[in-house]
């Protein structure tokens, strides 16, 4: 909120989310910042990042328990701005998204204009489509917007981005 020259617009969810933890979950002081670090691998050197940027975030945030639980490094960047995360710094922009971690998912339940699956190689979990009207759980179901189908990206993912590292 602290723009001066342009317009911003706050897009706010009418279904019920869980309240993040910010005691195991980082501060959203971020957000001023377009997109930040919200979960991060345990030694914060992460084989795969998840970006998401609304409602998105806490699939995402589900997917990165699993992997975790799995032994896969992963990241959660919350990207509620893609516009002002693109006039932050290079070296703010490469700390949240390092570019040698190409194995990148976006989570992107709008549709693919929106900003955030321009940070990804070639985004895997997205919508092409206007939507349908139906509770929040049966919309997630039935376009496959489920913790473990993001996570299910993570084979093809890290498999592409180690033969683009080779």
């Amino acid at each position: 909120m602290k723009l001066r020259h342009e317009p911003a617009a706050l897009a706010l969810s009418r279904q019920p989310l869980p309240t993040l933890d910010r005691g195991k979950y980082a501060a959203a002081s971020g957000v001023a910042r377009g997109a930040y670090v919200l979960a991060d691998a345990p030694d914060g050197n992460p084989e795969l990042i998840l970006i998401g940027s609304g409602s998105e975030v806490i699939l995402c945030v589900q997917a990165h328990e699993e992997l975790l639980a799995e032994g896969i490094r992963s990241r959660v960047v919350s990207m509620p701005s893609w516009d002002i995360f693109e006039h932050q710094t290079r070296e703010y922009r490469d700390s949240v998204l390092p570019p040698a971690v190409t194995a990148r998912v976006a989570v992107e339940q709008a549709s693919t204009l929106a900003g955030s699956v321009t940070w990804v190689v070639r985004p895997h979990h997205r919508m092409n489509t206007f939507g349908a009207s139906a509770p929040l759980k049966e919309l997630q179901r039935k376009f496959h917007f489920e913790p473990e189908r993001v996570d299910g990206n993570r084979e093809e993912t890290l498999g592409e981005a180690r033969l683009r590292s080779r």
